[in-house]
């Protein structure tokens, strides 16, 4: 992102003197996977986490270009280049910067926004908010996995839970999954405690303020599942409630913020990406336990509308990816 911003500037002219807008930048480092960007220029191969091939910027006969799909980054360890898909475009076809935006918003489908050179200063406040956002919702991330796999009410009623329904330790670790318990603010005050803003807090749909005050968590009694940008940033959660309790719902989701609107997500479609790709075929469920179950089973290429009604721009996200979709929602009136 440091080089996005840096060529923000400097590279980011129009015929008509403006700019493409942050958040359109932002779109399609989202909607790019780095992998496939990389992959059109050369053959990568799995190693662990990452991937590696041979370096395009130079000679070389052993592989040191390395590709990280998770923070959407490359590196080539013997020529010291890297960054996000955006500057891999600027270094391998040395294209002006708002061309490299253009060519890869074309190729993945991003409609690009131009703002006027007098708003480049709210692009970035906007961009500051978001990656605000994303740290807080990080945090939580790690709050919950913490408390499913290391307090004891985490270990006797989360664990449980998830190990009834078949999951497995490492398909629980895989998906992140967690707990967050009956405190009102046991999020709140680790969060405050690492230095995060009670606003941003709320922003993230994390906690909220009382009409006397009183700040407390969303999130209470509930097996947690993140919800993951096509990049794997976490960008929302869904609760689900642990026992009974009157008045409250089954599930607790996040609203919608400036890095969340549920219209433009499909669960488990991070996880998925490439299983689809070489499969040329999603099934798309209806809920989260039906991607993680499928997934664990091994049938890895699905995906989850979550329970909202299929929109368009879930269905451009599909399209991205495979134009075979196999619906396998429920058999009930809803299904239907």
């Amino acid at each position: 992102r440091r080089c996005v911003l840096a060529a923000f500037v400097q590279g980011n002219e129009v015929n008509s003197g403006a700019l493409i807008a942050r958040h359109s930048i932002d779109q399609v480092l989202e909607s790019a996977p780095i992998e496939d960007v990389v992959g059109q220029y050369l053959t990568l191969k799995r190693r662990g986490v990452n991937m590696i091939g041979l370096c395009p910027f130079h000679d070389e006969k052993t592989p040191s270009f390395n590709v990280n799909p998770t923070r959407g980054i490359y590196k080539g360890f013997g020529c010291g280049k890297g960054g996000n898909a955006i500057q891999f475009v600027l270094d391998v076809e040395q294209l002006p910067f708002a061309e490299a935006v253009r060519q890869l918003a074309k190729r993945f489908g991003v409609e690009l926004a131009e703002t006027g050179l007098q708003e480049q200063e709210e692009e970035q406040e906007a961009q500051r908010q978001r990656e605000n956002l994303f740290a807080a919702l990080a945090f939580a991330g790690d709050y919950f996995v913490k408390q499913l796999h290391e307090s004891e009410k985490g270990k006797a009623i989360a664990l449980e839970y998830f190990y009834e329904r078949g999951f497995t330790t490492e398909t629980i670790r895989r998906w992140e999954l967690g707990y967050s318990d009956e405190n009102w603010s046991g999020l709140l005050d680790a969060a405050v405690r690492a230095g995060l803003e009670k606003e941003v807090l709320a922003s993230a749909s994390l906690v909220k303020q009382s009409e006397n005050g009183r700040w407390f968590d969303m999130f209470r009694n509930r097996v947690m599942f993140p919800i993951h940008s096509v990049n794997g940033r976490i960008v929302a959660f869904a609760g689900r409630l642990m026992g009974k309790a009157e008045g409250q719902p089954k599930y607790v989701n996040s609203a919608e913020s400036p890095v969340y609107h549920k219209s433009d997500h499909l669960f488990g479609l991070f996880q998925a990406r490439n299983s689809i790709k070489k499969a040329d075929r999603v099934y798309l469920t209806e809920g989260y336990t039906d991607v993680i179950t499928l997934a664990q089973a091994g049938i890895e290429n699905v995906v989850a509308s979550s329970g909202t009604a299929l929109t368009e721009n879930q269905i451009r996200l599909l399209r991205r990816v495979t134009s075979n979709v196999t619906v396998l929602y429920d058999g009930d009136q809803a299904g239907i």
